[in-house]
């Protein structure tokens, strides 16, 4: 450990005394945390070093759950699991030997030229891949079916048992959220099976990396996790997914009469993908290691004080795993994870404290839910939707935070979902209240509308919204979260060192305290609207 690193360390001990000191004392008023140092006081606990990172099913992670259940206790949420607090999730890890898996593109003159993993590719964990694969390549543009946006990139090709070489991204002429739906892995998966295709290759679009190739290739070192349900896996029967390192694409390409450029030169220019047959088959061979694991939801309930709509429930979720302890950045190897999701987890919390001290009795009862292994798929809010501790039929709402990023002053909240359900103009409301400006995603390229835990919810049939601190086109708060995506997400360097806005947390966490009341309190259940692809996902 660095000497800076461990004048860190030192540093946030003290703030985690502090932290303790001040709970201890008489109860803060929400009215004190304007500044956001209750809310700090959390995320310093969550992201100390000590914790290493919260990695789904450590010891780590495990202290961060039992830190949520007595935080909850504190500000009077009972517990829901099925443990106390506690919903155990069981989950199956994979670990890919590299030392014994290999990938080599065969021409068809017979030449095999190797691709180097970490360099060329990434042999995917998320699919339990066959120890053995020979398949024939064919490129299929974005690789989406979607009928309802008349578009289907798998017209005039014979794709059975052979790999689907796709671009990521989606037409832009597709709305942001349909877009992003399809592009999930269970969707993809889907199209896959009823096509018989035996994966998918997929090239990463470099205009539309939140980081850089070279930082995600460490991340292969991070066993992937799926839920040990086998109906629960989205990717079953798929048998190879391979990720591209777009500057080495045309290697992939060779001889195709095609070349990335072109590829990238369509796209940019909003123009339909060519789709071609690559002459060349791809060889893999995938050493699999698994192992047994078993981690946490937490669950709190905050019963409702209307005698009907007591027994409805608004599921407050947000997400507790980081990445746990991978390969080193500049000598640091604990992900910490601060804005990721100890932000989100230290809002809830909030949250919780501040309903209790104003003695508001909310009509429905709301489930705080602090689930596990986000960073792996979404799994522990997969398994808490499809195996509530609540009958299923009475969750009317999901609010999730994660990663709302209080790095500047907040003065547009994001949502995503905003046009999907009526949930959209409660919180326009909450945040124009605030003065805060509400907008719709003004990065649907980037799909984040799938890429957290309400969207388990959205696939059960929940209106579901997720929220930020907004950003403008063009502003330079969107120049320091590009840098922060850059140089942060999903690095060591989210840790408790960085540059926060507490202001800006503080009245992000006072606007999701009055959009949860507003839900809670409605007359009505939320509604899906007659427009939304989503609808249909409704029981």
């Amino acid at each position: 450990m660095s000497m800076s690193r461990l004048f860190r360390r030192n540093l946030v001990g003290m703030g985690m005394v502090v932290a303790a000191s001040v709970w201890a004392a008489a109860g803060l008023r929400a009215a004190d945390d304007a500044d956001g140092s209750r809310w700090w006081s959390h995320v310093v606990y969550l992201a100390d070093d000590r914790l290493e990172g919260r990695g789904t099913g450590t010891p780590g992670h495990r202290k961060a759950a039992e830190y949520v259940s007595s935080q909850f206790e504190k500000a009077g949420i009972r517990p829901a699991g099925t443990e106390g607090y506690f919903q155990a999730v069981r989950l199956v890890a994979r670990e890919l030997d590299e030392a014994h898996s290999s990938l080599e593109l065969v021409r068809e003159n017979g030449a095999v030229e190797p691709l180097v993993l970490g360099q060329d590719a990434i042999l995917s964990t998320r699919v339990d891949a066959a120890p053995e694969l020979d398949a024939g390549l064919v490129f299929a543009g974005y690789g989406l079916a979607i009928p309802e946006a008349h578009h289907d990139d798998f017209v005039g090709l014979d794709v059975r048992g052979k790999l689907v070489v796709v671009l990521s991204g989606a037409p832009s002429s597709i709305p942001g959220p349909l877009a992003a739906h399809m592009q999930s892995a269970a969707e993809r998966a889907a199209v896959l099976r009823r096509l018989g295709a035996a994966g998918l290759v997929m090239i990463m679009n470099p205009k539309r990396m939140d980081i850089p190739w070279e930082r995600a290739a460490l991340a292969r070192s991070i066993p992937s996790m799926v839920l040990a349900d086998p109906a629960l896996d989205d990717a079953r029967g798929i048998k190879l997914a391979v990720t591209v390192n777009p500057a080495h694409a045309d290697k992939l390409l060779a001889g195709s009469g095609h070349t990335f450029a072109e590829i990238l030169a369509a796209a940019d220019a909003k123009k339909p993908l060519p789709h071609f047959n690559i002459p060349a088959r791809l060889k893999a061979r995938a050493a699999m290691k698994h192992s047994d694991v078993v981690s946490q939801n937490v669950v709190g309930l905050l019963p409702g004080a209307d005698p009907k709509l007591k027994d409805e429930y608004v599921v407050f979720t947000a997400h507790l795993d980081h990445l746990g302890v991978g390969k080193p950045i500049n000598g640091d190897s604990i992900y910490n994870g601060a804005m990721d999701n100890a932000s989100g987890i230290a809002a809830m919390l909030d949250v919780a404290a501040r309903l209790k001290e104003r003695g508001i009795k909310l009509r429905r009862s709301v489930l705080f839910v602090a689930v596990t292994a986000e960073e792996k798929g979404l799994l522990g809010s997969k398994y808490f939707a499809n195996a509530p501790t609540v009958d299923a039929r009475a969750i009317v709402a999901n609010l999730n935070t994660d990663m709302f990023m209080p790095i500047f002053p907040m003065k547009k909240l994001t949502i995503y979902g905003l046009d999907e359900s009526d949930l959209g103009a409660e919180a326009a409301a909450a945040a124009e209240s605030l003065g805060v400006t509400p907008q719709a995603d003004p990065e649907p390229f980037r799909n984040v509308f799938i890429r957290s835990d309400q969207y388990s919810f959205i696939r059960r049939g929940v209106p579901a919204l997720a929220l930020k601190v907004g950003i403008e086109k063009g502003s330079p708060e969107e120049k320091i979260q590009a840098k922060w995506l850059k140089e942060r997400y999903h690095a060591p360097s989210d840790d408790l060192a960085q540059p926060v806005d507490r202001k800006a947390a503080a009245t992000f966490v006072e606007l999701v305290a009055r959009l949860l009341e507003r839900i809670a309190n409605r007359d009505e259940r939320p509604r899906w609207k007659e427009s939304s692809f989503f609808k249909r996902f409704a029981q």
